[in-house]
């Protein structure tokens, strides 16, 4: 019988693969943008939405691994990603540069809130280590939504 202190390591692990998930997800979409952007601006967004998708990928394998360490499974597949991600899909490959930038500064500010959700959930469950990093994760992502609010004025 699962105690209370189990349901809610439960949930917090069901918390940081939401995280994962939204990780992923917002990967794929800075990906897409970083692939089909064009215009005037064509060649430093390339690159900034190609230097955003590495850090964000880059965290994926350590918010994976702390749901591993603990004692939590991960992400299995798309669809699981599908299923947990808060990331709005964006399948346009048409889409102006300026309305890419505002909807990955978008993202990445929700990003922000759930991170800070998270660490807040780490807290309440004694994970420290997931608390610490998370400080981590989310001066990246306060620095990518500045960023983009800088090129979207």
């Amino acid at each position: 019988m699962a105690t209370t202190g189990d349901n809610a390591m439960r949930a917090h692990i069901d918390t940081m693969n939401a995280l994962l998930a939204d990780h992923f997800a917002l990967y794929l979409k800075t990906k897409n943008f970083h692939w089909h952007v064009a215009g005037p601006q064509f060649h430093d967004l390339h690159l900034l939405f190609d230097t955003h998708a590495t850090e964000i990928f880059a965290l994926t394998d350590l918010i994976a691994e702390r749901v591993r360490k603990l004692g939590g499974d991960t992400l299995t597949s798309v669809g699981d990603i599908a299923r947990r991600t808060r990331v709005k899909d964006q399948d346009s490959t048409a889409l102006e540069a300026m309305a890419m930038v505002r909807e990955l500064r978008d993202d990445n500010a929700a990003l922000v809130q759930s991170l800070k959700q998270t660490k807040e959930s780490a807290g309440q469950r004694g994970d420290n280590a997931t608390d610490g990093l998370i400080d981590d994760w989310t001066d990246q992502a306060e620095q990518r939504v500045w960023f983009l609010s800088q090129i979207a004025k």
